[in-house]
């Protein structure tokens, strides 16, 4: 028996700001995240998003003590996860869509500030069609800052 030869999903285990931007619409000010590592297609990756004080959220979020702000955070783990979708589903120039469906038990733990280095921990719960499950973990120096669980739903335009 002869082994299949690898999918171009299979074969993609990071991605950088551009490639993100061939997969996902968003752009700046709300593309969230500068990378994504550790690509386990249908199943994990981690998202990196450097924390600047040049972000225009810190102008209003909040004068005096900038945080970053607790939604934003969990936008950048949607994306994250978008990001991983269009990996496994080889999406990247299809101009797709993934839309947020339900966010569950969305936890706080620790304020995110400029300087820090979030790294966005996703896990595929249930998906490879056109709703997926994620769970995530917001990390800062290894601590976790946010977590939640999500659902989304993948818009993919007709060739």
């Amino acid at each position: 028996m002869t082994e299949a030869a690898p999918t171009a999903a299979a074969a993609i285990t990071e991605a950088d700001v551009t490639m993100i931007q061939r997969i996902i619409p968003h752009r700046y000010p709300f593309l969230l995240i500068d990378r994504v590592r550790a690509v386990v297609p249908g199943r994990s990756c981690v998202g990196v998003k450097a924390v600047s004080f040049n972000e225009a959220v810190f102008q209003g979020h909040f004068p005096g003590r900038p945080v970053f702000p607790g939604v934003m955070i969990i936008e950048a783990m949607a994306q994250t996860s978008a990001t991983l979708v269009g990996i496994t589903m080889d999406l990247a120039d299809r101009d797709a869509k993934t839309y947020f469906m339900g966010i569950e038990a969305a936890k706080f733990r620790r304020m995110v500030v400029p300087g820090d280095l979030l790294e966005l921990h996703v896990t595929v719960l249930r998906g490879g069609g056109r709703v997926w499950k994620f769970e995530g973990k917001a990390m800062v120096d290894g601590q976790v800052a946010a977590e939640a669980t999500y659902m989304a739903m993948v818009d993919i335009p007709a060739r």
